[in-house]
């Protein structure tokens, strides 16, 4: 089973990494100091968390020692990254998974971040969380409550979150295929995890809950990611599929040209339905503002009668009292 980390508790100390990029502005790393104190945790900056290196959030060995630094740290409950953007993969073969093993914390990110939680599963069997960020989320005006209840009820409660559309209003969920399919969840940013393949770092996926999402990828570049992983023999593993909303995602040529093109749904349908397994598309979560917290490991099912996905085990463990 995998191991759950310990529940957070308000006043927490929450630690804040940039595994991947740097913020565009630097002022929103006070910001985001800012953002985590309004929501009732102490924030604790990682000490190179103001560096730059090119594209980067510093070098790789700074990024990687800031995310050691933080899982060593008794003092710290949990982690969340500043925000996403290219480079996490580059510090897998940095991070010393036994330490992460035996000091579990909760782990929260998205987008590239997707190359840690395969990481932290297939190496040292966390649950990690797919969840929003400092910067790309919680520092946007009027975050809504959707985002910031699944994110406290997933992280805070060591009972089983439930339904990942409670609350949810908008339109998006819609069945591709019906049926029911339980297994643990396993999924992140699509581009994130075709990069995964054939590394020590992808995680089974077998008898799994596949979630994926992305962004500015036109319909032909998902199928493209889709026929990799069909090619790669995984997605015939997978128990059930559950896809985000995928945030400008369309074809910019679509309706200018008299050829004929697909949408994402067409790709969906034609690459996913012959699994004859179920799949609920729309779901809240990814690049979005309502922006659901899913725990990557833990137990659940894809309820493709009704458009949900329900997390059916807890996500966090009760603290030991005095701890």
């Amino acid at each position: 089973m995998p191991i759950r980390p310990t529940c957070l508790k308000y006043g927490d100390t929450v630690g804040i990494v940039a595994p991947a990029s740097a913020p565009s502005n630097p002022r929103n790393i006070d910001l985001a100091l800012a953002a985590l104190e309004q929501m009732g945790f102490k924030p604790k900056p990682a000490a190179n968390l103001r560096k730059r290196w090119g594209f980067l959030a510093g070098t790789d060995r700074e990024r990687a020692a800031d995310i050691m630094q933080m899982f060593g740290d008794r003092r710290v409950s949990g982690i969340i990254c500043l925000r996403g953007g290219y480079g996490a993969a580059r510090l897998l073969p940095l991070l010393d998974y036994d330490l992460i093993r035996t000091h579990p914390k909760i782990f929260i990110g998205y987008s590239d971040i997707t190359a840690l939680h395969c990481a932290f599963l297939a190496k040292a069997n966390l649950v990690s969380f797919h969840g929003p960020m400092l910067n790309s989320d919680f520092l946007k005006e009027n975050v809504p409550d959707f985002t910031r209840q699944s994110f406290l009820r997933t992280l805070m409660q060591p009972t089983a979150p439930g339904s990942l559309c409670r609350g949810y209003r908008n339109k998006t969920v819609r069945v591709l295929s019906p049926g029911l399919a339980s297994g643990p969840l396993v999924g992140g940013n699509l581009s994130i995890l075709c990069a995964s393949l054939a590394t020590p770092y992808q995680p089974s996926v077998k008898g799994a809950i596949l979630f994926f999402e992305d962004l500015d990828e036109e319909p032909y570049r998902f199928d493209r990611m889709l026929t990799q992983l069909l090619n790669a023999g995984l997605l015939q593993q997978v128990a059930g599929i559950a896809v985000g909303i995928n945030k400008d995602c369309k074809d910019p040529k679509a309706g200018r040209c008299t050829e004929y093109r697909q949408t994402l749904e067409d790709v969906l349908t034609e690459r996913l339905l012959p699994l004859k397994i179920p799949v609920v598309a729309g779901l809240p979560f990814g690049h979005v503002r309502p922006n659901a917290t899913l725990p990557f490991g833990a137990q659940s099912t894809l309820d493709a009668e009704n458009g949900d996905l329900l997390i059916t085990e807890p996500a966090v463990s009760e603290r030991v009292p005095g701890s």
